[in-house]
C-alpha cells in the first residue's frame, strides 16, 4: 500500500512488515505499513496498546529488524545498510525512549551518559566532549556544573526525560522518533516537555515522529497525524482536519473517547467496547471489522487501501465517513 503524502520526504517507509515468533506462533506487529515524513515536519502516529506504533518506531531506526519493506531515510534504505554504515547513519536518526528513567543506566553520571553517544560516533577530543555535552544539557533546561557529576537517580521523571533529549541531540541529528515521551510523566509536567520539544524542534531544524496513544497531546504537537490499528495503518492526514471531520470509524472512536471537561456532557461510545483481536490471528479483510459498525461482507474479503478522501487526508476503509 503506496501513500504519496508529501513531496521529497526525508523519511519514506514502504510496505514495512515487522513479524514476532512467540511459541511457534507469529505476532503480525506491522503489517505493510507505508508513510513519508517531509523534512522539518512533526507526524503524529496514535493507536490503542498493542497496535505496533513502537515496533514501527524501532523498526524504522533499524532496532527491530524487518521482515519486508524499505526505510528511506534521505535516500538512503536503512534496511540494506549493516555495520559502520549504519552507524554512521544513525548519527542523523535518533530516539527518546518511553520510560526516561529505565533508559538511563543508574551506575553512570550523566555528563558520561550524554557523552557516549559522542564517544561511540567517534568524537575523541575530551574538551570537545565536555563542550557539546554543555551545550545540549543547557538547551534542554539543565545547568551542566550541577547535573553532570549526577547519577539518574538523584532527578525526577520530568528532569530524566530531559536528560533523555540532551542525549538524543547531542548528535545533531535530522530525524528523532519521540516513543511516547511523555505518558510515562506527571500531567503538571507534560507540558513543559512538549514545549521543550517545539523549541528543540525550532532551534535543532528537526524533523519528528512523534508515537502516543494520547491524542490531545498529538494533536498539539503534530502536523499530520497517522493512525494505527492491529498493525495497518487506518487513516493519515492533516491533524486539524483529521480530528475536525475523521474519515476511519476507528479515528472517529478514538475521538470520541477523549474525555471532555464538563460533567453535563454525557460520553458517547459508537461501537461495543471490547479488546481487539489477537495480532497472531487478526481478522481477515479490514481488521477493524469486528468492531466497526459499518462492516459488511466486503470487508471480510477485501484488505482496504489507504486512498485519498479529501485534500492531503487518506483513509483505508470501503465505507469511509466522509
Amino acid at each position: 500500500m503506496m501513500l504519496q503524502a508529501v513531496s521529497n520526504p526525508l523519511m519514506k517507509v514502504e510496505n514495512l512488515v515487522v513479524e514476532y515468533s512467540v511459541g511457534g506462533k507469529t505476532i503480525h506487529a506491522v503489517s505493510d505499513v507505508s508513510l513519508e515524513i517531509a523534512r522539518g515536519e512533526t507526524l503524529g502516529l496514535v493507536g490503542e496498546s498493542g497496535c505496533g506504533k513502537s515496533t514501527l518506531g524501532r523498526a524504522v531506526l533499524q532496532l527491530r529488524q524487518a521482515v519486508s519493506g524499505k526505510v528511506l531515510f534521505d535516500g538512503h534504505d536503512l534496511t540494506t545498510l549493516k555495520g559502520e554504515a549504519l552507524r554512521k547513519m544513525r548519527r542523523r536518526v535518533q530516539l527518546i525512549f518511553q520510560d526516561p528513567i529505565a533508559s538511563l543506566n543508574p551506575r553512570r553520571r550523566i555528563g558520561d551518559i550524554v557523552a557516549e553517544p559522542l564517544v561511540i560516533a567517534g568524537v575523541k577530543d575530551p574538551e570537545e566532549r565536555r563542550r557539546r555535552v554543555s551545550e545540549a544539557l543547557s538547551a534542554v533546561g539543565l545547568d551542566p556544573a550541577l547535573v553532570s557529576g549526577r547519577l539518574p537517580h538523584e532527578f525526577s521523571g520530568g528532569q530524566c526525560q530531559r536528560i533523555c533529549i540532551a542525549r538524543s541531540l547531542v548528535l545533531n541529528p535530522e530525524f528523532v522518533i519521540c516513543d511516547e515521551p511523555v505518558s510515562a510523566l506527571d500531567v503538571s509536567i507534560r507540558a513543559q516537555i512538549l514545549n521543550l520539544l517545539e523549541e528543540m524542534k525550532a532551534r535543532y531544524g528537526l524533523t519528528l515522529l512523534f508515537i502516543a496513544h494520547d491524542l490531545a497531546v498529538v494533536k498539539a504537537v503534530s502536523d499530520r497525524v497517522a493512525v494505527m490499528y492491529l498493525g495497518r495503518l487506518c487513516e493519515v492526514g492533516p491533524s486539524e482536519q483529521l480530528f475536525a471531520q475523521p474519515a476511519h470509524p476507528y479515528t472517529a472512536l478514538l475521538i470520541e473517547a477523549i474525555p471532555v471537561p464538563d460533567p453535563d456532557v454525557r460520553p458517547t461510545q459508537s461501537v461495543p467496547v471490547g479488546e481487539p483481536p489477537s495480532p497472531i490471528a487478526p481478522p481477515s479483510g479490514c481488521r477493524f471489522r469486528t468492531r466497526c459498525p459499518r462492516a459488511d461482507a466486503r470487508c471480510a474479503r477485501e484488505v482496504p487501501e489507504l486512498r485519498l478522501v479529501a485534500p492531503g487526508q487518506f483513509a483505508a476503509c470501503h465505507h469511509p465517513l466522509i
